[in-house]
């Protein structure tokens, strides 16, 4: 018969991934598993437990507590399950006491480095990706490598080469590039290795954007055989998939920051502990170059891989209104994570009081997404949640995970706005008229010195330069007049 404090466990487990946490009554870990839906696996040793065997049968015995940590996916829950077990070491699990069930792939510590998967991790200063819990997810990545980043296959210390050398067959096949006969150097090498950890780090887009403009550069040497290697290259790494965990999930979860995430889940009335936490900011001059940015903090740390910024569309030009950009934000950052069904975090946080609150639990609402979010003030460092009508107030260890999540979405999302700001303003004004590229600019320049002095013109005098003529000469005057000082307007 269940004992009835267990019974009344049961009833309240949802049915969604996660991991279960079983304990006696001095409070010792005696089992850690996980389930794709925590009911139903849960309550199934209950439920034939005088069927069951020996070790099964002592289990629910001795079984006072039963607690759960809720995740978004249940390879989450099979990561989590095998960190837990790593860090208690229960009696009653035996497989991941032992070793590791899930395997990694490594990356060798040598002039020529190799990739290699192995279920075991080791204390080297090999870089070390996963853990995967997925084989097709490494044979996909594999594959990718092989075909577009290969790296060599020969074990063993390399002898310099020899241009008289004969590389291996791999090299034959296009499969690598050929350091054991000489044919690449240690620094070309170099930059491919960087390319696959990039890679295997989560960090598609950074890795697209390198071959976008190595792409244009061979295009512009009329290398168009390799030019089109590299948008063969961008083409496959949209394809894949980024079904796997996060490098945040990599390491250990130490026992200060366990501490304290456990602290904000009962504080905050969270269903999970908050592994995953999204911050938003927004950042603009005077409502130019206005962007929003979300940062993603995973067991505590930046993950910033996964950090992504958005220009701010829905407000015209020098239009100030930062609660519909937070509205635009959320939106767009949880709409698209809706369309990739990539992990949702199990925390929001909003940088601001009630009303941008407000206004980030409206695109909430429009998605249909139930996901916890709250705001944290600057000045008052108050936190309000949508629920309630007064703010909390937190102790110092919670303060502060969210205080260095919103400094660091308050740092990224200036960084982008400074960034965009830069690049306008390294570029003319004259070229932000349409019909008027660089070239064209840097002649109107050279004939009349000055962009100001190009203000001060009569269109007559303009239309006269080669190339311009009456329209494109109003255009111009039109454009540059808002740009000038209000003495000279």
């Amino acid at each position: 018969m269940t004992k009835p404090n267990i019974t009344a466990i049961l009833k309240n487990l949802p049915e969604r991934p996660g991991v279960y946490i079983m304990r006696d009554a001095k409070g010792e870990v005696l089992y850690v598993g996980k389930a794709k839906r925590l009911k139903r696996r849960v309550s199934s040793y209950f439920r034939h437990s005088n069927f069951a065997s020996p070790r099964l049968r002592k289990l629910v015995e001795l079984v006072e507590d039963i607690s759960i940590l809720r995740t978004e996916t249940e390879a989450e829950a099979l990561i989590v399950e095998a960190k837990l077990i790593r860090r208690y070491s229960p009696f009653f699990n035996i497989d991941l006491k032992m070793t590791d069930r899930y395997p990694y792939i490594r990356l060798t510590n040598e002039p020529f480095p190799r990739l290699t998967v192995t279920r075991r991790k080791e204390n080297d200063d090999s870089a070390w990706f996963g853990p995967y819990v997925s084989a097709g997810n490494i044979r996909a990545l594999l594959r990718l490598v092989e075909r577009y980043f290969p790296l060599r296959h020969c074990k063993g210390e390399l002898l310099k080469g020899t241009p008289d050398r004969r590389p291996c067959l791999e090299f034959s096949l296009g499969r690598c590039l050929g350091p054991c006969a000489g044919r690449c150097a240690e620094v070309e090498y170099r930059e491919r290795v960087n390319d696959v950890a990039l890679l295997l780090r989560g960090g598609s887009a950074e890795l697209v954007e390198r071959m976008r403009r190595r792409m244009d550069a061979a295009a512009r040497s009329l290398a168009f055989e390799e030019a089109a290697h590299y948008r063969d290259t961008i083409r496959a790494l949209w394809r894949i998939s980024r079904q796997r965990v996060s490098e945040a999930l990599q390491e250990d979860l130490d026992s200060e920051t366990w501490q304290v995430l456990t602290k904000l889940q009962e504080i905050l009335g969270l269903k999970t502990l908050p592994w995953r936490i999204d911050a938003f900011d927004i950042s603009h001059m005077a409502g130019r170059e206005m962007y929003g940015c979300c940062v993603v903090f995973e067991q505590g740390r930046p993950n910033p891989s996964l950090y992504r910024r958005f220009k701010i569309l829905s407000l015209a030009e020098c239009e100030v209104d930062d609660f519909r950009a937070i509205q635009e934000t959320v939106l767009r950052r949880y709409r698209r994570v809706l369309e990739n069904a990539e992990p949702l975090p199990q925390l929001a946080l909003i940088d601001g009081g009630p009303v941008q609150l407000e206004f980030a639990v409206r695109s909430l609402e429009e998605l249909k997404l139930d996901l916890p979010v709250v705001a944290l003030a600057k000045r008052e460092e108050l936190v309000y949640l949508p629920a309630r009508t007064e703010p909390l107030s937190l102790d110092d260890s919670t303060l502060k995970l969210l205080q260095r999540l919103r400094d660091e979405a308050h740092r990224y999302s200036i960084t982008t706005h400074r960034g965009a700001r830069a690049s306008r303003l390294r570029r003319s004004a004259l070229e932000e008229v349409t019909g008027i590229g660089k070239a064209r600019a840097t002649q109107l320049i050279v004939r009349f010195g000055s962009v100001r002095r190009i203000s001060q013109l009569t269109p007559e005098e303009l239309a006269a330069a080669p190339g311009i003529g009456p329209a494109l000469a109003q255009k111009i005057l039109e454009h540059l007049t808002p740009h000038l000082p209000p003495a000279i307007q």
